[in-house]
């Protein structure tokens, strides 16, 4: 895939530039563990966890008869926030932005991370400059991202052809599809690169892969 034919880059943010899959596990694991429930290793959350991710918690053993998605939902976003700041950009991120910027980049997140805390944790880690647009959903419940990035294609108004989403889950690649974009996956985050590469779009084997494509 020759990226020079493109304008704007969209990513997504956590797994892909945030490396936090280590702590979705370490926190999963703490919830699987108080409902006595089998833990997992991140090999096997690589290869379970999906989009809506309902469906995953159900994979894991989750009984919302007893318990509602909701709550459950709920309680390992608290978790999660509680150790968040633990959590940092893959070590390329901080070159590959800069980078993209000074080729004529422009560039933009779209993410299932809530809005306001997505907003926060660029700015935190000294990213929020970079983008032009920083997307994010107004629940903690991981529906889905396809809606937002429809309104986020809209308000860049760049041509869809011109437009590269990259990404670290089959979802990605699904959200690229229907919003009519151009996708690239890196198995650097939430699911393994087998996986990745049954969605039928590129898949890298790193973001440093990525760059050298620029």
């Amino acid at each position: 895939m020759e990226l020079n034919r493109y304008s704007h880059i969209i990513w997504d943010w956590n797994g892909t530039l945030l490396d936090d899959a280590w702590l979705c596990v370490e926190v999963m694991n703490g919830m699987l563990q108080q409902r006595g429930l089998t833990p997992i290793t991140k090999e096997i959350y690589r290869s379970m966890f999906d989009f809506p991710v309902r469906d995953y918690y159900l994979k894991l053993g989750f009984d919302f008869e007893k318990e509602p998605f909701e709550k459950v939902g709920m309680e390992f976003m608290v978790l999660y926030n509680e150790r968040q700041n633990e959590c940092q950009l893959h070590p390329e991120v901080k070159h590959l932005l800069p980078y993209c910027e000074l080729k004529g980049y422009r560039q933009s997140i779209l993410s299932a991370r809530e809005q306001n805390e997505l907003l926060q944790e660029t700015i935190a880690l000294d990213v929020r400059p970079f983008f032009d647009q920083v997307r994010g959903l107004d629940d903690h419940y991981a529906h889905g991202k396809t809606d937002v990035g429809f309104r986020l294609v809209r308000d860049l108004g760049a041509a869809r052809e011109k437009i590269i989403f990259v990404g670290d889950t089959l979802h990605d690649a699904e959200v690229a599809r229907e919003i009519g974009i151009d996708c690239i996956l890196i198995p650097n985050g939430h699911h393994s690169e087998e996986r990745l590469r049954s969605a039928g779009v590129e898949v890298l084997s790193s973001l440093t892969e990525f760059v050298g494509k620029l």
